[in-house]
């Protein structure tokens, strides 16, 4: 499914903007789930099979 340019995400952020996006693909490296530790607390995130994030603790 090829995005509609509307939802396109900028390559640059606007002028001003100090958030970072980061591309999933880096984030799950071919995998379709990965932990994440925060605040001493251990979340597992999921790629559904349907494309879409899950976060659970």
């Amino acid at each position: 499914m090829t995005p509609n340019q509307s939802d396109a995400v900028p390559a640059f952020p606007p002028a001003g903007q100090t958030q970072r996006i980061v591309e999933s693909r880096e984030l799950f490296r071919g995998e379709n789930e990965i932990l994440i530790s925060h605040d001493g607390a251990i979340y597992r995130m999921k790629i559904t099979r349907q494309g879409k994030l899950i976060l659970n603790k």
